[in-house]
């Protein structure tokens, strides 16, 4: 009881203080004429960066290693979303943002009060994974129409003198601001003849939930059915938004749904760059994958909910830098173009690995979603820039239409004047999940290795997911640990062959066999 009195003090005296903040750093200093005001406001409303910049200057900021402050602008993201929920007075939209990359307080905040003060707001619904959840999100949204000295010299006094208490309150032009958790009754919400026309399900998923796949069916379905009809028969601006850390998540069901707008943003852009550059270097980001690693990264700020499957673990995956070509024993690729009688979306796997002692090396890869044609290419393209002076052997695998792929890479050859040397696997093969699990403890035991140049490139992390992802009864893809399979089976052979050595002469006596 009396730990609970405390956490409810601390709670009390962090939003007194965050009130004071809010009420110092919007301080109105300008002096002008009416019109030079109106003028403000108007070229303010026009521009959403603008508005933000102007009316919420303690979110706009961060502060550096040295003690000063500097701005950080929105994101071009950031923009985009909220013209296009303007433009869409009947949208339904989810917005998969990485964590730290301000979904609340673009949602709940800056473009709810945007469209306030443009007349295009009447009542807002902040939905969290709680009631307590709910109502802190909404106080933030709460404390700037209550102490934003500039957002109230602007558009006049907002507390209202009725209801105005946490979790549910009315403004002096009676716009509506409600809290609701997961799972609670939306029926029935009106005031006076308003529904609600701005709904934000801000971070409905939690661990907990996403490992039950029956409680996400039954909040989709609260979210498709309770909560969206509390809308005005569906008139209104729908909007979900959350970092998508697992497919069990009623965030993808909902992304999945006929008619919904998806927007996607990852931390880092192909390139490897921050997406929101004002609020992070690239070094910053690096760090931060690093401590948190390769999984848990791509779940929390790339949108790849990998599940490490029971066969590879995160830690086994090592790089390196590549040795000169001509220092490895043996050099290969193994292509598995995948393409099979039923399969759609297959994934296109050239593998080139390198062997030096017990070492293994992924030296490049092609990992990609492509036509027969694009990956063709860029096998020849990887021929082509080979050393004269080294020994590649080229291996691919047997699949459904076998002669159509040859007859492609035949086609490509007439076009450069060479042919590929490509040879095929006629092993008769055991089942695939085993045959990746024989060669797995080479992971384990530290003799695979990755080239470290590519490592942010996305065929290397496409096939590093498939590889963790690998377990058997999955649906993941797994044509790259396949074509690892076969290229690590096949140098371990040639290796085995080069380095036997016969004995010759007379065969020991039975009385030596011992």
């Amino acid at each position: 009881m009396e730990r609970g009195k405390k956490e409810i003090k601390s709670a009390l005296e962090r939003w007194r203080q965050h009130c004071q903040e809010v009420q110092s750093a919007t301080a109105v200093t300008v002096q002008e004429s009416e019109v030079e005001k109106e003028r403000r406001i108007a070229r303010l409303l026009a521009s959403y960066d603008a508005f933000c910049e102007y009316y919420f200057p303690h979110y706009m900021s961060k502060t550096m290693p040295d003690g000063s402050a500097v701005t950080v602008r929105n994101a071009p993201f950031h923009t985009s979303a909220a013209k296009r929920i303007l433009a869409s007075p009947n949208l339904r939209a989810v917005f998969e943002w990485p964590r730290g990359h301000a979904k609340s307080t673009h949602m709940d905040i800056f473009v709810p009060l945007w469209l306030k003060a443009k007349g295009l707001l009447h009542y807002m619904v902040i939905v969290g994974k709680s009631q307590d959840n709910a109502d802190e999100l909404l106080s933030s949204t709460q404390a700037e129409l209550e102490f934003n000295q500039r957002y109230i010299a602007d558009f006049g006094g907002q507390k209202s003198v009725g209801i105005w208490t946490d979790g549910y309150f009315v403004t002096a032009d009676d716009i509506v601001f409600s809290a609701l958790g997961r799972g609670q009754s939306p029926r029935g919400m009106r005031y006076r003849s308003r529904r609600p026309d701005y709904i934000v399900v801000d971070d409905l998923d939690d661990d907990e939930l996403s490992r039950n796949p029956s409680r996400v069916a039954d909040m989709t379905d609260w979210v498709r059915s309770a909560l969206f009809g509390s809308l005005d028969v569906g008139r209104g601006r729908f909007i979900m938004v959350g970092n998508l850390f697992s497919k069990t998540s009623v965030l993808f069901a909902v992304s999945h749904i006929k008619g919904v707008l998806v927007s996607r943003v990852d931390a880092l852009d192909r390139d490897g760059n921050p997406t929101w550059k004002d609020k992070w270097t690239k070094e910053e980001a690096m760090g931060a994958k690093e401590f948190m690693g390769y999984i848990a990264w791509e779940r929390e700020y790339m949108n790849n909910p990998i599940v490490e499957g029971k066969i590879f673990k995160s830690e086994w995956i090592r790089y390196t830098k590549i040795l000169p070509l001509r220092e490895y024993d043996e050099l290969l690729v193994y292509i598995d173009p995948s393409f099979k009688a039923k399969t759609t979306n297959d994934y296109k796997a050239v593998r080139f690995w390198g062997r030096k002692g017990r070492n293994l090396h992924l030296i490049d890869t092609c990992v990609r979603q492509d036509t027969i044609s694009g990956m063709v290419r860029w096998c020849y393209d990887l021929w082509e820039s080979l050393p004269q002076d080294v020994t590649v052997r080229w291996l691919m695998e047997q699949v459904f239409l076998q002669d159509m792929i040859l007859d492609e890479f035949e086609r490509e050859g007439d076009l450069r004047g060479h042919q590929l040397p490509i040879g095929g696997d006629r092993r008769q093969k055991p089942d695939k999940i085993q045959r990746i699990t024989d060669v797995s403890p080479l992971w384990e035991r530290g003799y695979v290795w990755y080239n470290v140049a590519l490592k942010d490139t996305p065929d290397m992390q496409t096939g590093i997911d498939q590889t963790l992802a690998l377990e058997k009864g999955s649906s993941a893809h797994d044509d790259a640990p396949d074509a690892d399979e076969g290229a690590i089976w096949y140098l371990q052979r040639m290796g085995r062959q080069r380095n036997f050595k016969p004995l010759m002469g007379m065969r020991p006596s039975a009385k030596n066999d011992w």
